[in-house]
């Protein structure tokens, strides 16, 4: 029973994460293209330009110092825009209550929500190095670390669009995170610059943001060098996905934007 059980669930998860993976390739102009043409724009001006003018930072030129974070931010922002895209999809064409009616559990559908937020993050990574490798020599310290961190900031902000996209009402409301969290934290979680620079009352607010941690330990698993301790951001990550994990579930079991 316990056997058939499982089957049963890998059966639903597999077919969802297939759904997924077309998705992706279907909508590659929506989906794969967009941050390669911003990543791009992001070397060009910010990297070539402006870099070429500023001093390198701890042995590595600017270009080289902020692609670390223009990979992680173009990981995190996919990673988020698939799960808000693929829930508040099902929700408002109310495929969603196929699966709410049928034998697949809230954790299954979970699951291949996030395995999908991490193959399109990975994936979105992938095309922006290639492109970066266009502009300058980057050298990589940990390959497992990159893999690991790319592979938690996915699941980290898969989660956190997951529950943006129970609440939202309208294709409007989940864009108000992306907008005026998401964004504003990223370009403040130290992709241009180091915190060190900061003043003091600045530098000790920037802890508070969960940004820093991802780029900082994707820095790392490049350079060898991060602005915060690698072990500490590795606990304040795994803190966070746990929490946020939780509450998903929790916001399942209560049905909340799966019943209309």
């Amino acid at each position: 029973m316990q056997r058939d059980f499982l089957f049963r669930q890998w059966i639903a998860f597999c077919t969802l994460t297939i759904a997924q993976i077309k998705r992706i390739f279907r909508l590659w102009s929506q989906t794969v293209l967009p941050p390669v043409v911003t990543m791009t724009l992001y070397f060009l001006i910010f990297g070539h330009l402006i870099g070429s003018q500023l001093q390198s930072i701890q042995g590595y030129t600017y270009m080289q110092y902020i692609t670390p974070g223009l990979l992680m931010m173009a990981v995190i922002t996919n990673a988020y825009g698939h799960v808000t895209a693929v829930v508040f999809s099902a929700r408002f064409q109310h495929s969603i209550e196929e699966i709410v009616v049928s034998s697949t559990t809230n954790l299954t559908y979970l699951l291949a929500n996030l395995f999908g937020a991490v193959l399109r993050g990975l994936l979105s990574g992938i095309l922006v190095f290639i492109v970066a490798l266009f502009f300058t020599h980057l050298p990589i310290k940990h390959y497992l670390m990159v893999f690991l961190i790319a592979s938690l900031a996915s699941i980290l902000l898969g989660l956190l669009a997951f529950i943006n996209a129970l609440y939202a009402r309208r294709f409007d409301d989940i864009a108000i995170v992306p907008t005026f969290v998401l964004t504003p934290l990223t370009y403040l979680g130290g992709v241009f610059y180091s915190i060190h620079l900061l003043p003091s009352f600045w530098q000790k607010l920037s802890y508070f943001n969960p940004i820093l941690y991802l780029i900082n330990a994707f820095r790392y698993a490049f350079f060898g060098f991060s602005d915060v301790p690698v072990d500490i951001t590795l606990l304040v990550i795994i803190i966070c996905i746990v929490v946020l994990f939780w509450l998903c579930c929790h916001l399942l079991k209560k049905g909340v934007g799966l019943r209309s």
